[in-house]
């Protein structure tokens, strides 16, 4: 098995990737779901948040306001971390589950949008980031996804920057380009990725004496 940790800005592009991924085969565990999963209503995480940030951060059906509860802890760098504090443990827990289920010729790709922050690249074998530019990111958030450019800022400024991201990869994809040249480089990738978790099959199989 091969563990893949795919970051990269919010805006960046990175679910697009991950998604022509799992076309080729990958396996996808998606930090993000998990993350909805953990704080749904009823589960444990959500009372854990709601005792951090009080009932505001409720919808009227009882769920998590997710746009209400970003707004207050991407303006808020300690509020952020008490947020993390109570869901990355969670998500770890339940990102590990899922991949204790994949073969062991899989390439298993982690969708981490904090990989960067949270200092994780050590946790993959191989490290892969969706670059894009500042303006690209702006530009998505607010035309794709109808945030407000303040918005928006305050989200990219929460995260890692951009040179933080590059130093940690091993593989980077370019998404300042047109869909065609990105599904291009995804398949590149995808090959790599899989040649990557043959030798490393390989090379467990001889250190075995298999």
């Amino acid at each position: 098995m091969l563990k893949v940790g795919l970051t990269g800005g919010i805006g960046a592009g990175k679910s697009e990737v991950s998604r022509l991924l799992v076309e080729r085969g990958a396996v996808l565990i998606d930090a993000d779901r998990i993350a909805r999963e953990v704080v749904a209503p009823g589960t444990p995480g959500l009372a854990a948040v709601v005792e951090a940030f009080g009932e505001r951060i409720l919808a009227a059906d009882g769920s998590l306001d997710r746009p209400g509860l970003g707004a207050i802890v991407f303006a808020d760098p300690e509020k952020l971390a008490v947020l993390n504090s109570i869901v990355h443990p969670l998500v770890g827990a339940r990102s590990r589950e899922l991949e204790s289920t994949a073969a062991d010729d899989a390439v298993v790709v982690h969708d981490v949008p904090l990989l960067a922050e949270n200092g994780l690249a050590p946790l993959y074998d191989v490290v892969v980031v969706v670059d894009a530019g500042p303006e690209t990111q702006l530009d998505r958030l607010v035309r794709l996804r109808g945030m407000t450019e303040e918005d928006a800022r305050a989200r990219m400024a929460a995260q890692a920057t951009r040179e933080k991201r590059l130093e940690i990869a091993d593989v980077v994809i370019d998404n300042d380009v047109p869909l065609d040249a990105l599904r291009r480089r995804v398949a590149e990738v995808w090959a790599d990725l899989v040649r990557r978790e043959h030798a490393f099959r390989a090379g467990s199989a001889e250190a075995a004496g298999e």
